[in-house]
């Protein structure tokens, strides 16, 4: 379990983070969204010990990542893909912090399979991977001393539609196992896709926690038929909650109920769908008092803004 506790940083003048307080439970992926400059970074360098804080805590396990022994076999961490030594390969990169963690060569061999980059491209120097490649291999490194817990600062970035959908698939079935995962990333879409629950920051602080249900406040739908009249007699058969909007009815239940309430009124319908608030749209809500032009005092790179301009590759 990771745990934040009333986490403040202060660079001089500046509050990089205040009083940031969440958790992440194990079998969970948490979704860490906020604008650039809003204190993710600095939140999680300050997990592992990167950044020392002004005041309250950030354990891992009920610890401080210092006082682990052998951090790197209960915590894989990326937090920047390109922070490799382009003369190696990526062999021999796994295969140096494989020695140092005291893990055995095969798990190489097993990781570079996992994230696809055995064969060829083990072979080929670190300076030479496309940003795609770098991030494949900064999931293996972090996945090497078989840990519990990944800390994950936009992973996706640079990988094609392909390997973000084997990067979600990755962490879905690591949480799956009871592993615990905190997900920072501007791809909101693949962010949704994934994780169970979300931390939204702004400012350096915590705007709001909670599942997708609890953040978008339920489900309602939209539903339409050319007999608005029987569609409502459906609707109340069914006890549903609705108001009326001409043809259209808007219902406090999700698309299957809707419909199925139709179906056993034997109405057709023009239209069903799921409508709300979506989580674009409560991102922009809450951060839109905070400005794209700031900067994590740790030198964070741009995210939402930056979301078109990121190098696209396998």
């Amino acid at each position: 379990m990771i745990e934040f506790s009333h986490l403040t940083k202060r660079f001089g003048d500046h509050v990089a983070i205040d009083d940031i307080t969440f958790r992440c439970d194990p079998g969970t992926v948490t979704g860490f969204l906020g604008p650039n400059g809003a204190g993710k970074s600095t939140t999680m360098r300050a997990l592992v010990g990167l950044t020392i804080p002004t005041s309250g805590t950030a354990l891992i396990d009920g610890k401080p990542y210092g006082a682990m022994g052998n951090p790197a076999r209960r915590i894989g961490v990326l937090l920047d893909a390109s922070a490799q030594h382009p003369g190696r390969t990526g062999r021999e990169t796994l295969a140096l912090s494989a020695r140092v963690l005291g893990m055995p060569q095969s798990r190489v061999e097993e990781l570079l399979e996992l994230v696809q980059l055995a064969g060829p491209a083990s072979k080929k120097r670190v300076g030479d991977y496309s940003l795609g490649m770098r991030q494949r291999l900064g999931i293996a490194h972090a996945l090497l001393g078989d840990p519990g817990i990944l800390v994950l600062d936009e992973p996706a970035n640079g990988l094609d539609p392909e390997g973000i959908r084997w990067m979600r698939g990755l962490l879905r079935d690591f949480a799956d196992r009871g592993g615990t995962v905190i997900l920072s990333s501007h791809l909101l879409s693949e962010v949704e896709a994934v994780a169970d629950r979300f931390v939204i920051v702004s400012n350096g602080r915590v705007q709001l926690t909670g599942s997708k249900e609890e953040l978008l406040g339920g489900t309602s739908t939209v539903v339409g038929s050319p007999d608005p009249a029987a569609l409502e007699r459906a609707l109340q058969v069914a006890d549903l909650t609705f108001t009326a909007q001409g043809s259209t009815f808007s219902v406090a239940a999700d698309p299957i109920d809707v419909g199925t309430a139709a179906l056993r009124g034997q109405v057709v319908l023009t239209e069903l769908r799921a409508a709300g608030a979506d989580l674009e749209g409560l991102f922009m809500e809450l951060t839109s008092s905070h400005s794209h032009d700031n900067h994590d005092a740790t030198g964070g790179r741009p995210t939402f803004v930056q979301a078109n301009k990121q190098e696209v590759t396998a």
